[in-house]
């Protein structure tokens, strides 16, 4: 394992221990008078906290982008690391076991490295440009399927892009019938994650981050898929994503395409 990928993976298990410690007393958080959102804010920024103090130890002329503190470090540098300390932060509060601290390397602009950890299953997705992708250190791949009939698809699309968007309302209904299934997990990153293992063979996010996005796409190209964003052009960075293997890609674009 690259260096690099090696510290991101030590910092993201140093965040699982928080969040995982704060998930055992998610009772006390929803009836704390604080509030549940602003204990999750503090939880998220100690997860953020210490997730930087990691990397920018290691790599201390690195920049830093934090889905809680912005950008910090050396904010000229060409090595960019790119963090969400949970994504999913919807399910953890409501102790639904599925979010992932997720962390990325961009050097020079090109994402190189990926990691996005799942604290409740305890399963790592790790990635390196030219390297592949992994899940516990064995070997991942898409899916083979060529159909969508067959295809078992996930999609992000918050209520603000639908207010904004009415015609994504048909897209998820076209989704539904035309695939064999459609899920809304409430972790992008989760998602693009099993794109590249293979458990689900497309995915549709809109209105999404780089934060969600970065390790993920980098890990579904690694495993032999594919990512583009709405038009089937490269601009998936900037918030609309679409991953799926070679063969359920183009068909997902065909779908998409009056929803445009």
């Amino acid at each position: 394992m690259h260096p690099m990928l090696n510290t991101a993976v030590s910092a993201a298990r140093a965040a699982a221990q928080i969040i995982t410690r704060a998930s055992m007393n998610l009772e006390q958080v929803k009836v704390s008078p604080k509030g549940t959102q602003d204990l999750v804010t503090e939880i998220d920024h100690a997860a953020e906290d210490i997730i930087k103090n990691i990397l920018l130890e290691a790599y201390p002329k690195h920049a830093f982008l934090g889905e809680e503190s912005g950008l910090t470090g050396h904010v000229n540098s060409n090595h960019k690391w790119i963090v969400d300390p949970i994504d999913g932060t919807n399910n953890f509060i409501h102790g639904y076991p599925h979010y992932a601290v997720c962390i990325a390397l961009e050097i020079d602009g090109k994402v190189e490295h990926g990691v996005i950890y799942n604290p409740c299953t305890n399963d790592l997705f790790t990635t390196s440009r030219g390297s592949g992708a992994f899940l516990n250190n064995r070997r991942i791949r898409v899916s083979s399927r060529i159909r969508l009939t067959d295809a078992l698809l996930s999609s992000a699309l918050p209520s603000k892009e639908l207010k904004n968007n009415p015609s994504l309302i048909d897209l998820q209904t076209r989704l539904r019938f035309n695939a064999s299934g459609l899920r809304y997990s409430g972790s992008s990153a989760l998602d693009l994650a099993y794109v590249a293992a293979g458990y689900i063979d497309g995915f549709i996010g809109v209105g999404l981050s780089s934060w969600d996005i970065a390790a993920g796409a980098l890990m579904v190209k690694e495993a032999g898929g594919l990512t583009t964003d709405l038009t089937g052009e490269s601009d998936f960075m900037s918030g609309s994503i679409v991953a799926a293997t070679p063969k359920i890609l183009p068909h997902l674009l065909r779908e998409i395409s009056p929803a445009l």
